[in-house]
């Protein structure tokens, strides 16, 4: 406690300069996005990058090699199949203290998109003394146009803002996943940090009770279900962790698992699909609202 306390401080004090923001992303098979991600953060602020892939078999090793050449980006190869979450994570924290001398990192995932307000960098939200700072995020609803295997996962402008809680009991898969509540995630200041945990969604640091706190003026854009081809792959990759429910999909765990036919996932792929008239009603009711994400503008 004290070594960590006395870390946060001296690097707090004799910190000169501006600030360094590091991004730590944890990948497998996400080919569809990974560049986009890169691309995107490197441009609204994100200084340097830790990519840990975690044995992609879609060449999503090979786009984070290339992109490895043009920006300041670390892989971290990463094989075993027991998905250690929270301690790959803060693993890759301390390599973005010790390896990048990041002064914050943001917990990323390939999916989510920071933005920033008012087209301002993500750095004019944050500040040295900043221990962990929890930001909201929305998740995106899938429009018909999704039934289009060339479907852009860009074109979802549609966000929910006021969700429910999840219900791991819910027979839609619907009704657990898009529709509900889902929850912040962090950027952390890794001088001080304990351990990144849940999902990225909290963080144990020694300074948190005084200088933890929440931003309003960053958004992230949760990007979870696109193309059909995205979402079977992340199916298969899923089908054996706990991590199902993720989909609200646990009950159905040990039927696919026997029986993961093309024509089961598919399905389950179009429940998630809504008619514009459902997505009208949403907004209406104020569970959501148009949200034109700035991606496509930002990384051209």
């Amino acid at each position: 406690m004290i070594r960590r306390l006395f870390e946060y401080w001296t690097h707090r004090l004799l910190h000169r300069g501006s600030l360094r923001l590091a991004m730590s992303i944890l990948v497998k098979d996400e080919a569809d996005i990974i560049e986009d991600n890169i691309r995107y953060h490197s441009r609204v602020g994100v200084d340097c990058f830790v990519v840990m892939d975690n044995d992609s078999t879609d060449g999503t090793r090979e786009i984070l090699q290339k992109l490895s050449n043009e920006f300041d980006l670390h892989i971290i190869d990463q094989p075993d199949n027991n998905f250690q979450q929270s301690k790959w994570v803060t693993e890759m924290a301390n390599y973005c203290k010790k390896k990048l001398k990041a002064d914050l990192v943001i917990n990323n995932d390939a999916d989510e998109f920071w933005q920033p307000d008012n087209g301002a960098s993500l750095k004019s939200y944050l500040s040295i003394k900043d221990s962990v700072v929890t930001v909201k995020r929305y998740n995106t609803l899938l429009p018909q146009e999704a039934k289009n295997e060339k479907f852009d996962y860009c074109n979802s402008n549609t966000v929910i803002i006021n969700g429910f809680k999840s219900d791991p009991k819910a027979k839609k898969p619907i009704e657990t996943m898009l529709l509900n509540y889902p929850s912040p995630k962090t950027i952390i200041n890794p001088h001080g940090l304990k351990e990144v945990k849940t999902g990225n969604h909290r963080a144990s640091h020694i300074n948190r009770i005084f200088n933890g706190r929440t931003e309003n003026n960053i958004k992230i854009i949760h990007f979870p279900i696109r193309s059909y081809s995205q979402f079977k792959k992340r199916f298969k990759n899923r089908s054996h962790i706990s991590q199902l429910n993720f989909y609200g999909l646990s009950e159905k765990t040990n039927y696919l698992n026997n029986k993961r036919t093309e024509e089961n996932i598919k399905n389950i792929y179009e429940s998630f699909i809504l008619d514009t008239n459902i997505i009208a009603f949403l907004k209406q009711a104020g569970i959501a609202a148009d949200y034109r994400n700035n991606i496509e503008k930002t990384i051209k």
